[in-house]
């Protein structure tokens, strides 16, 4: 097994974490960003959230100072698209990124799955890409319904502390989620502890690497 330490990427380093809906950076790579922060206090971290209403930005924004801490407050960027709609809205969407492609230069982008079943979770995995051709690119996963979990091929294993502050961070900041059924603790644990022994860990964070580049040794 190829080992590949998260914490190499975080030395001095600036991460872009995109998100369709205000919940999808915390549940898709909340522990990653965590150990990340751990491993390295003055990491730049930014955030993309697309759709939101009213209450859905108070929660994304609190949930990202809870993260972020005092930096939240400009790095993270909380659009009002409507959720569902994303793909009716795609110029500006893309408008969007190619101004965040003029303001940042990320070392490690974290976005949705190209294989990701909703819409706009699909949306935003395509305009990644279009607009960031020369980056490190990991597609992270969402549970949903629709059943499209894949066989992901680059793991961040988690210790059992870094579970217990994703799994506070997301049910405690998005309270008006929990109505929904899958919405719990056992969903996003059973799916930690699944990507775990699939990297011979306890636990761990899943994404895809479409594409990883070996760097050339400096001359």
């Amino acid at each position: 097994m190829l080992r590949f330490e998260p914490e190499a990427l975080a030395h001095g380093g600036v991460v872009l974490c995109i998100g369709a809906h205000c919940d999808d950076i915390e549940i898709g790579c909340g522990g990653t960003l965590l150990r990340l922060l751990e491993a390295n206090p003055t990491l730049e971290v930014h955030f993309l959230v697309l759709c939101s209403d009213a209450v859905r930005r108070r929660e994304a924004l609190e949930a990202a100072r809870r993260l972020l801490g005092e930096a939240s407050e400009k790095r993270v960027e909380v659009l009002s698209f409507r959720d569902g709609f994303l793909p009716f809205a795609g110029a500006e969407v893309k408008e969007r990124f190619e101004t965040l492609k003029r303001r940042l230069r990320p070392d490690l982008i974290l976005t949705h799955a190209r294989g990701d079943l909703h819409q706009d979770h699909r949306l935003v995995a395509e305009l990644t890409w279009q607009t960031f051709r020369d980056h490190l690119v990991l597609e992270y996963e969402i549970p949903k319904y629709d059943g499209d979990l894949g066989a992901p091929n680059f793991f961040v294993p988690l210790s059992e502390a870094q579970v217990a502050k994703k799994l506070d961070l997301v049910l405690g900041s998005f309270a008006s989620q929990r109505a929904r059924r899958w919405f719990d603790a056992d969903t996003f644990r059973a799916l930690l502890r699944l990507r775990g022994v699939e990297c011979n860990a306890g636990w761990a964070e899943a994404f895809h690497a479409r594409k990883l580049v070996v760097a050339a040794p400096e001359a």
